[in-house]
């Protein structure tokens, strides 16, 4: 029967005293905060405390059993080998546990804004996140274990210079969507206008977005031009701002020209969908006098805004024509805050 070396007892009693001890005090302490954080409501709370526990309970293990291991009498090689293996033990625990609980908070971040593009890009950096802690980690350790880290940081530093050279596009197109989704210039399915492009917007990519043009093709359009050019959302407009010139006959007694701003403003104050501002005679056209008529239209959707606007107008012909007033082309015409004529209600966004 082998004799068990003298200290022998005393480091199973380390390895076991100290491991039970650890795994005690983390429960009784995870259960105190529990009760602590219970009010808060809050599963990512539950889910950090469960991870913690579950990574400081083995951690105690190892550095219990390193510990036991440094009280035999082991050759030298066979102890730094022991604690190698202890160290790399403990190193995968702590990146292990820093990846959960980093991307958990990632992931509430998005959940709390309520915002499912966010939620999207923390998944799809998930995988880099955790490349990236893990590199982090086993560079830590191998300067730990004695490895000289000069060379490999050079060759390291090298390889990113070359990396970031070669994949520079790539790299700024992926910021770009990052910053698309961030900044929220636009949402899926908002209707905006880029340059001479008008569009319903279907998907955002990481290199680029897919619009759908108001004559029904589709565009893909790089994130770089959106990013870096005007974009008008109409999605977000709360009031359309209508600026109209009307214009009457020479032979338009001075008793109507008085009543057209009172006939005006009771056919815009009548349309359910408008808002009156003012009606202004403003000049002397070469072949009009020229009325000049603004109005709002608290709405976002294109087609009750133009539904107002054609019951505005048939107002006021029907009620020139019971007044004996005739049009006359007026000196110019100018509308602010509407699509073009081109464009099909049916494509504008609500």
């Amino acid at each position: 029967m082998p004799v068990l070396p003298s200290n022998a007892h005393q480091a199973l009693l380390v390895f076991i005293g100290g491991g039970l001890l650890v795994t005690l005090l983390t429960r009784v302490i995870a259960l105190l905060v529990g009760r602590l954080t219970a009010r808060t409501r809050s599963r990512t709370d539950d889910f950090i405390l469960k991870v913690v526990v579950n990574t400081v309970v083995p951690l105690g293990w190892v550095i219990s059993a390193a510990s036991a291991w440094r009280l035999l009498e082991t050759p030298q090689s066979v102890d730094q080998v022991v604690t190698g293996l202890a160290e790399l033990a403990a190193l995968v625990l702590i990146v292990r546990m820093i990846n959960q609980i980093g991307l958990r908070i990632l992931q509430s971040w998005a959940g709390r804004i309520d915002d499912t593009d966010a939620s999207s890009m923390v998944r799809s950096l998930a995988p880099l996140i955790r490349s990236v802690v893990w590199v982090v980690g086993v560079a830590f350790f191998l300067q730990n274990i004695g490895v000289q880290m000069a060379a490999i940081w050079a060759l390291l530093s090298a390889g990113g210079i070359g990396a970031g050279l070669a994949l520079k596009e790539p790299v700024q197109q992926f910021f770009e969507y990052i910053t698309i989704l961030l900044d929220k210039p636009f949402r899926t399915g908002d209707f905006i206008q880029v340059g001479d492009v008008w569009a319903s917007v279907e998907r955002v990519g990481v290199r680029s977005t897919r619009l759908r043009s108001i004559n029904g093709e589709a565009i893909v359009m790089s994130n770089g031009s959106l990013t870096g050019g005007i974009i008008a959302n109409y999605a977000e407009m709360e009031r359309r701002r209508l600026v109209h010139r009307l214009g009457v006959e020479y032979s338009t007694e001075a008793t109507l020209m008085e009543q057209i701003p009172h006939v005006v403003e009771s056919v815009v104050s009548a349309t359910p969908d408008a808002n009156y501002d003012r009606c202004h005679f403003i000049g002397f056209g070469n072949s009009s006098l020229d009325f000049e008529v603004v109005y709002y239209i608290p709405t976002s959707d294109y087609l009750r805004a133009m539904n107002a606007q054609q019951s505005i107008n048939l107002g006021i012909m029907k009620r020139f024509e019971e007044l004996g007033i005739a049009f006359a082309f007026p000196t110019r015409t100018l509308h602010l805050n509407t699509l073009p004529v081109s464009a099909a209600p049916s494509e504008a966004a609500s």
